[in-house]
C-alpha cells in the first residue's frame, strides 16, 4: 500500500537551482480592444487576461444618464473611464498587451493617447447598438491600424451573420469579422488568434508590394 508520507521512502537531496535558459525576452505588442459604450470590453480583457486585470470601472449615476443613454444595456452599471489593461503571453517570444479603450464620447481623447505604438484593435460590436462600433472602425481605418470586427453575441440578442455585420458596417472584405462571448477567455483568445493571423497577412502583403519609384 502507498502511502502519502512514507517514511520509508529516503528523502531526496535539493537539487541545483536551475538559472532560466538564456535568450532574447519576448516581444510585446500591444493591442487594443475598442468598441461601443456597454460592447463588453471590460469583460473581454479581464476573461482573457492571465493577470489581475487592471480596471477603471465607475459607477454610473443618474448625471450621466443624457451622456450615457442605456437604451439596450439598460442593465449596465459601471463604465469605463480611463482604460482596462491585461496581459496574456502567446509563446515564449511573444506577449500581448491588451488595452480597453472607453467607449463614451466623452473620453475618446483617451484614444490617441491609447493607440499610440499599438499593433493593431479587436473592435467589440453589439449587434443591439451596432452604430455604436462605427467610431472605432472609422478610427483605426484612418490610421492604418489594423483590426477584426468581433461581434459580442448578448444571450437573448439577435444572432446576426458575419456577412450580415460586415455590410451594416461597411467594411472592406479583407477586416475579418468573427463571433465572439466576450465572458469566455477561449472565446476572446480566439478573436485574437483571428486579429494576429490578420496582421501577419497584412505584413506578408506589405513586404511583397514593389517599392514606390524614385
Amino acid at each position: 500500500m502507498a502511502y502519502a508520507n512514507d517514511c520509508d521512502t529516503p528523502a531526496l537531496a535539493p537539487g541545483p537551482v536551475l538559472a532560466p535558459a538564456p535568450g532574447p525576452p519576448p516581444a510585446t505588442l500591444k493591442i487594443l480592444v475598442a468598441g461601443g459604450f456597454g460592447a463588453g470590453k471590460t469583460t473581454f480583457v479581464g476573461a482573457v487576461s492571465e493577470i489581475e486585470p487592471l480596471s477603471t470601472e465607475e459607477l454610473l449615476s443618474g448625471l450621466s444618464a443624457s451622456a450615457d443613454p442605456l437604451l439596450g444595456v439598460e442593465e449596465k452599471t459601471t463604465t469605463t473611464v480611463a482604460l482596462d489593461f491585461g496581459r496574456i503571453t502567446l509563446d515564449r517570444g511573444h506577449v500581448l498587451y491588451l488595452f480597453g479603450t472607453p467607449g463614451q464620447h466623452r473620453f475618446w481623447f483617451l484614444w490617441e493617447e491609447l493607440c499610440a505604438g499599438a499593433l493593431g484593435a479587436v473592435v467589440l460590436a453589439d449587434t443591439r447598438r451596432l452604430a455604436d462600433c462605427f467610431p472605432a472602425v472609422d478610427f483605426f481605418e484612418r490610421r492604418g491600424i489594423g483590426f477584426i470586427v468581433a461581434v459580442n453575441e448578448f444571450d437573448g440578442g439577435h444572432r446576426y451573420g458575419p456577412e450580415e455585420v460586415r455590410d451594416a458596417v461597411g467594411l472592406g472584405p479583407e477586416v475579418p469579422v468573427v463571433r465572439c462571448d466576450a465572458r469566455l477567455s477561449s472565446s476572446g483568445t480566439g478573436a485574437l488568434a483571428a486579429l494576429v493571423r490578420h496582421l501577419l497577412c497584412m505584413s506578408t502583403v506589405s513586404s511583397s508590394e514593389p517599392g514606390e519609384p524614385p
